[in-house]
């Protein structure tokens, strides 16, 4: 039997999850600083920052895909939204719907107490078989707003000088 089956990660997946993770940044062109400790205490911690999925196939439970999302709110939108910071499909999931299972799923995990009025992600600019996926779902580029980061010795700045 192939079907997938996606569920909440727990703990004991961080090393299974970090390597679908290292998988994503290798197909993006980028570094892969994470580890599985860094996602169990960020994730499974007493404050978690972040929630896992996982999709799994078949009896052997093969990896296929993975997310992850955080919470957010807004005060323009009245509610909470999901922020996917990382959306992974293996090459021979891609075109079965997976992705589009994988973002229901994140919708139906968040707590029933909250509002949920958006999904929020960003896209390499060199991702355009993302970019198309999400745009076919109904994602919107928002001219309105531009992406900044603080990060490295400028956060630390930051952090050193309050």
């Amino acid at each position: 039997m192939n079907r997938i089956v996606i569920r909440k990660a727990t703990a004991i997946d961080a090393g299974r999850l970090n390597e679908a993770l290292a998988q994503l940044s290798a197909d993006l062109g980028e570094t892969h600083q994470a580890d599985a400790d860094d996602l169990v205490r960020h994730g499974f911690g007493e404050t978690p920052a972040f929630f896992p999925l996982l999709a799994e196939q078949g009896e052997s439970q093969a990896l296929v895909g993975v997310l992850i999302a955080s919470p957010v709110f807004s005060t323009s939108l009245g509610g909470a939204g999901l922020y996917v910071s990382d959306l992974w499909v293996s090459d021979h999931a891609r075109g079965q719907g997976l992705g589009q299972r994988l973002l229901q799923a994140a919708l139906a995990e968040a707590p029933s107490d909250w509002t949920i009025r958006f999904l929020k992600l960003a896209v390499h600019n060199h991702n355009t078989d993302a970019r198309r996926f999400y745009e076919r779902l109904g994602f919107k580029d928002l001219p309105d707003e531009t992406v900044l980061a603080l990060k490295g010795d400028a956060l630390e700045n930051l952090r050193n000088h309050l």
